[in-house]
């Protein structure tokens, strides 16, 4: 189970960044729910072997294109994002105090914590791309035109999968023109 997890992890964010036309150094917010993942309610059932499993279908491809990652946490930390610190400063994002657990931000968001070299909470951000693994809302963390992406793969595990890009907000009236 675990392996075909990471296979549709990686199908996912492999088809994602090809329709997103990501550049190094953007920003790619992921919302996780493990439960979902091994059939349980949202919250409900966390996994740490199926956060790990979708993690190492994700990260390095990520690492492979130079996008940066965050990750959601669940409502008990009121959604905040764990992400590098460097890409944190770099972005002017405010750094809060807390670390994610099992069951107070999620079993991806502590993968996350483990596997970043220096990571750090942020309470919002406004990223390029996203991808939300069981239902768990990442559309705050967006920026503010968001583009649905279909995948391939429409569920990890047994967690629907949903995806977005965004792109500029078009201005202007009837004369306006627009770039591609």
């Amino acid at each position: 189970m675990y392996e075909e997890i990471t296979r549709q992890a990686h199908t996912v964010v492999t088809e994602l960044l090809e329709q997103a036309n990501m550049r190094p150094g953007s920003l790619l917010v992921i919302g996780c729910s493990s439960s979902e993942m091994v059939g349980q309610r949202i919250g409900k059932g966390s996994s740490m072997e199926a956060a790990q499993a979708a993690f190492a279908g994700i990260y390095p491809v990520l690492q492979e294109h130079g996008i940066h990652l965050a990750v959601q946490c669940c409502e008990h930390l009121n959604r905040a994002l764990i992400l590098e610190r460097e890409t944190a400063e770099k972005r002017g994002y405010e750094i809060v105090n807390v670390m994610p657990q099992p069951h107070a931000g999620g079993s991806f968001a502590v993968n996350a914590w483990n596997a970043f070299s220096d990571p750090v909470a942020v309470e919002t951000i406004a990223a390029e791309a996203g991808i939300d693994i069981g239902g768990t809302l990442i559309g705050m963390h967006l920026r503010r035109v968001a583009v649905p992406v279909r995948t391939s793969e429409k569920q990890i595990g047994e967690a629907i999968v949903l995806c977005a890009r965004t792109r500029p907000k078009y201005i202007g009236g009837p004369r306006a023109i627009y770039q591609e």
